[in-house]
């Protein structure tokens, strides 16, 4: 693994998950609600610290860290990759409006291919950047906030039901200092 691309332990970090080939799988609310509920439970049972985050339609940000230092965080972002691509790969599978199933199926398939795996839906590495200060923590929300704005999915960034601008995101956050 990259040097530029390793989690180090014990800070506050902004880090981005992106979906194999930027497929826009996050279109379809069940695959962003499985990746909520994972979230929340990752919050609540492997001390994973949120402070924000949003999934867009092919990736998800996150400014996150860990109450409890010596257990990696990256270990509880390997686990949240690992059961997610699981749940969703079957959702794609069995999802009865799924117009896309068998293109996506394919492509899942031959990203996973090389790595000798059946499947493979979320790309290496998590891409982390340390935040030094809540100047810069505050910047990276900001930033994490508007990006559906950005990308013209809506007006203002609360109404974006799949981020913690969002007043009723579902996710228990901790507040940044």
């Amino acid at each position: 693994m990259s040097e530029r691309y390793k989690a180090y332990e014990g800070g506050l970090f902004f880090v981005t998950l992106t979906v194999v080939g930027w497929v826009d799988l996050f279109t379809r609310a069940a695959y962003a609600e499985v990746f909520l509920e994972s979230l929340q439970f990752c919050i609540r049972q492997k001390g994973l610290r949120v402070y924000a985050f949003c999934i867009m339609p092919s990736h998800i940000h996150l400014i996150a860290d860990r109450a409890d230092e010596d257990k990696l965080m990256t270990a509880v972002l390997r686990d949240l990759k690992s059961y997610t691509a699981k749940r969703i790969y079957e959702l794609i599978e069995t999802h009865p409006q799924e117009s896309r199933r068998e293109w996506l199926v394919r492509l899942l398939q031959f990203y996973g291919r090389p790595h000798g795996q059946a499947f493979k839906l979320w790309q290496e590495g998590n891409h982390p950047i340390a935040l030094p200060s809540a100047e810069w923590a505050q910047q990276k929300r900001d930033y994490i906030h508007q990006n559906p704005v950005v990308a013209r999915l809506v007006d203002e960034a609360h109404h974006y039901p799949f981020s913690s601008a969002f007043p009723d995101c579902g996710i228990t956050l901790t507040e940044l200092l």
